[in-house]
């Protein structure tokens, strides 16, 4: 056996010291060295540090910086704001550092302009950069043109909330009394330390409604503008000085104040807001004032599934019936940067126990919708535990292999490097999620390589010269194998550190594997040269009777199977060149399986979550009520099947926003047309399939659903990866009718699914046209007309009450009750007083022209641009697809759907059209 083995280093003649390499002096240095131990005790020690000050996210919190830039321009046209708003905009914007793209959708009356950053750009850098430039450039359009000054509403990691709990009863209270509770909630959540922002979602909020009455108007003689201007100036109270106060005992000074501010419903009523023959004229003699809850602008409720109804999950509800519709608000908390998401959701979900019965009476049920803290603790002590359970397999393996001594210092050796690295990825900036742990999981095999070689070649120098000192044996043994370590771990380090290189979200999002991965194997060969000979020297057996010891059964067995195995290999030069190709037939045969569909290419894996979305657009101009009805039908539908626990509808109003919504903007998403379903299911113990197998099961009669209601849904699960726009996108650029040739090209192809495009059919508009000539004879002005139109329909709020204990600012709203918005004839019945005192109605004013309303018009770094999206299920999808080889043109262009040539600078003027196809997953 020895005549196999490598030849070892010349031993040193006697009074020198051996003559040895940057390994083996390393290990002769600390092998012995009371600082060794001292090392290996503070590694430990900032490896706990790291495990329980790292915060637990349920995502890696990537720098994806977004900011929506909101323009009005009251009364223009899409096509007036895209080019006197947008492009410039666009244009001013460009200039800013680190933006990745520019997108702009122009919309009747206001452009939407959202700014995406580079991936990496910390959002605090990003958000200066922005402010500056907009600050910088306010004379970018005329001050008489009517652009009102921009919005910005910044959106990053830290928006999407952490815990979302949704209240409602089975008693049937009303969503203006949860929404009264919600927001006293609101307060004291906000107390709980590392919470950022916390809001309600859906509730109508208060309002004293001023319901005109045309009718009585016109016999009073008082015009919408009396009654606006009247109202706001009897909502008065100023600090008027002081004067000098002769009463007894006084301190000389008396403050005065003038005016009073309305309280209530009543005062509003007792408004004098005319005279009409010789008699005050009060509001409630004009118009109807109530205050209650404003015309439903969103719908927000509650279904419980029939696995809540069951009591599955320990979700049952006492008294709830599964399919049923509550009234519902949703409570949404987001976390500080750098906070732990698992103490914040669960600091803030034992707050809210502790509410019940006080602030949250009885009755009201909090039902959690979302709980990323938990979801986050829960995989971070699943891969926890699987990292122990990997670590204790080496353990045992080696123990097997070399011996229980052996085993117990790669074990050592791999749980310092293990704790080392934690401490590392905390000081990087790295938090614990799923794929920062799953990178130490990942590097397991690789960082106890290092020990194990090193100590392997200690145990083998033992049996060859059982006589020679161990501390001899140990610097000779990890230098002979020192270079190759070496060699090895820097090759592994360059294979993977490439990875954090990657552009886009993918390279941030998956970094934590290379970054770890390197930092462990940097980590690991460091401990293999220094703690590994220390813990070698401490426990390893000396003595003769070790080299008397034989190889143990397992070891005999394993040389007695490769040797038969090899050797007729090493015998015949045909046996070596057969087994070669048998194992190229069985690479092509492997490889084959990907072209037969029997193996699928996938990026990454389908996580089993607990939720997913059915995200519903309806047609414009459809009322919010019909987006409600179709989305409480598709709700009944999910409520019965079995892993369903509940449903959170939302129509005319976002759902909390998830990672993925906030790159696909769903927060957006609040107009009457749009909505959509938050369906959580029961936690996948309790279920046999997971959540995308549910999700494909029940899409089919979704879609019939919709279908029925004239709706497109999109079934929407959390990506196991970074978000993107859809699983399939293609952006053309110039010409629209491509756009529904390739949408109607998706939804011809097999397994794609939630077809859908940017393009918005028209709607119906009436358009009051004013008589100019008219208005001006009569002396009333034209902003005024539109005036009075805005306030009959979309209300006007005069003024806000101060009753003293309102959270938010109740509004004295003036509008046309609902069931006069019915047709036209009560808004032309609408008087406006002339210049000689003579009541006019609205319709000798203006005539009414029918057409249907401007739809949006969308760019991307300044180039006209329509989406067409899709999804995929089923089996995967192939990449040929007929429209894949063909151009716009019509020309073939040889290539794949992901081989289209990417646009470069072209004019829609001439009618060119650039198309670009991106598949994210």
């Amino acid at each position: 056996m020895s005549d196999l083995l490598p030849p070892t280093t010349p031993a040193a003649q006697p009074g020198e010291p051996e003559a040895l390499g940057f390994s083996g002096r390393m290990a002769r240095a600390f092998q012995s060295n009371a600082i060794t131990p001292l090392l290996a005790i503070v590694a430990m020690l900032m490896g706990l540090f790291a495990v329980l000050v790292t915060p637990r996210e349920e995502e890696p919190q990537i720098n994806v910086t977004m900011a929506n830039v909101l323009i009005p321009f009251p009364g223009a046209s899409s096509a007036d704001v895209e080019k006197m708003v947008t492009g410039p905009a666009e244009q001013v914007l460009s200039q800013i550092q680190g933006i990745e793209h520019t997108y702009s959708v122009s919309r009747p009356g206001v452009a939407v302009l959202t700014v995406q950053f580079k991936v990496g750009v910390p959002r605090t850098e990003a958000l200066v950069r922005l402010y500056d430039v907009l600050d910088g450039n306010k004379d970018w359009l005329p001050t008489g043109l009517g652009v009102m000054d921009p919005i910005v509403k910044p959106k990053g990691i830290d928006d999407v909330p952490v815990l979302a709990v949704t209240l409602w009863s089975k008693n049937g209270e009303s969503a203006l009394d949860l929404e009264r509770v919600a927001r006293s909630v609101e307060v004291e959540i906000k107390r709980v330390k590392g919470t950022r922002e916390v809001q309600t979602i859906g509730g109508p909020g208060r309002a004293v409604h001023v319901w005109l009455e045309p009718s009585r108007l016109r016999e009073r003689g008082v015009s919408v503008q009396q009654l606006q201007q009247a109202v706001a100036s009897a909502n008065l109270g100023l600090p008027s000085g002081t004067v000098a106060d002769r009463t007894p005992g006084a301190p000389g000074m008396l403050t005065v104040e003038t005016g009073e501010f309305l309280r209530n419903a009543e005062e509003v009523g007792d408004i004098v807001v005319a005279v009409s023959q010789g008699r005050p004229v009060y509001l409630r003699e004009v118009a109807r004032v109530e205050a209650g809850a404003q015309l439903p602008q969103r719908y927000v409720w509650f279904t419980p599934g029939v696995a809540m109804d069951a009591g599955l999950d320990g979700s049952q509800a006492v008294g709830a019936q599964g399919g049923q519709v509550y009234p519902a608000v949703t409570l949404t908390v987001t976390k500080k940067a750098g906070e732990n998401a698992v103490d914040v959701a669960r600091a803030a979900r034992q707050r809210l126990n502790e509410l019940h019965n006080t602030v949250i009476p009885e009755g009201v049920q909090v039902t959690v919708a979302r709980d990323y803290g938990e979801t986050a603790a829960e995989k971070a002590n699943k891969l926890i535990q699987k990292l122990a359970f990997a670590t204790a397999s080496v353990i045992i393996l080696v123990g097997l292999a070399l011996g229980k001594r052996e085993a117990i210092i790669v074990g050592g050796a791999v749980i310092l490097t293990l704790t080392a690295t934690l401490f590392a990825s905390w000081a990087w900036g790295f938090t614990l999620n799923r794929v920062s742990l799953f990178a130490l999981i990942f590097s397991i095999g690789i960082l106890v390589d290092d020990a194990i070689v090193v100590v392997e070649n200690i145990h083998r120098h033992r049996l060859l010269t059982p006589d020679v000192p161990l501390a001899t044996i140990i610097p000779r043994a990890v230098d002979e194998v020192g270079g190759p370590t070496i060699l090895a771990t820097l090759t592994v380090i360059a294979a993977l550190l490439p990875m954090a290189f990657v552009s886009g979200l993918m390279g941030p999002y998956m970094s934590p594997i290379p970054i770890n991965s390197s930092m462990g194997m940097a980590l690991s060969l460091g401990i293999a040269f220094t703690v590994t000979p220390w813990l070698a020297l401490k426990l390893t057996q000396t003595g003769a009777g070790h080299a008397a010891h034989g190889p143990g059964k397992i070891t005999s067995g394993l040389q007695s199977f490769f040797a038969r195995t090899l050797t007729p290999l090493l015998a015949s030069a045909a046996k070596r060149w057969l087994l070669l190709g048998g194992i190229l037939v069985a690479l092509l045969l492997s490889v084959g399986l990907t072209l037969v569909q029997a193996v699928v290419l996938k990026m990454l894996p389908f996580d089993n979550k607990s939720e997913f979305q059915v995200v519903v657009d309806m047609p414009p101009g459809t009322p919010l009520e019909a987006t409600a009805a179709a989305l409480q039908d598709m709700a009944g539908y999910l409520a019965q099947a079995p892993e369903v626990r509940d449903i959170q509808g939302y129509a005319g109003t976002a759902s909390p926003i998830t990672f993925n919504g906030l790159v696909r903007q769903y927060y957006l998403r609040a107009d009457m047309e749009s909505g959509d379903l938050q369906v959580n299911l029961v936690d996948k113990h309790h279920r046999q399939d997971q959540s995308h197998a549910i999700a494909q099961r029940l899409r089919p009669e979704l879609e019939r659903i919709a279908q029925a209601h004239g709706a497109r849904v999109k079934v929407v699960e959390v990506p196991p990866g970074p978000p993107v726009m859809s699983p399939i996108v293609a952006e053309v650029y110039g010409r629209a009718e491509l756009a529904r040739n390739i949408a109607q090209a998706y939804a011809a192809t097999p397994d794609i699914v939630g077809v859908d495009t940017s393009l918005k059919e028209g709607a119906p508009r009436a358009f009051l046209r004013i008589n100019r000539a008219r208005a001006e004879s009569l002396g009333i002005p034209v902003a005024a007309i539109s005036q009075v139109v805005y306030t009959a329909l979309s209300g006007a709020d005069a003024t806000y009450l101060h009753d003293g204990f309102s959270k938010h600012a109740v509004p004295v709203r003036l509008q046309l009750p609902r069931e006069m918005q019915v047709g036209l004839d009560a808004v032309l019945a609408l008087p406006l007083k002339a210049a000689n005192g003579k009541m006019v109605p609205l319709s000798e004013l203006v005539h009414v022209e029918r057409g249907l309303i401007d739809t949006p018009r969308m760019t991307k770094d300044l180039m006209p641009v329509t989406y067409v999206f899709g999804d995929m299920a089923g089996k995967a999808l192939r990449y040929s697809h007929p429209i894949a080889g063909r151009s716009p043109e019509g020309h073939r262009n040889g290539g794949r759907i992901l081989d289209s040539p990417a646009l470069g600078p072209l004019s829609p003027i001439r009618g060119e059209v650039g198309w670009r196809m991106a598949d994210h997953l």
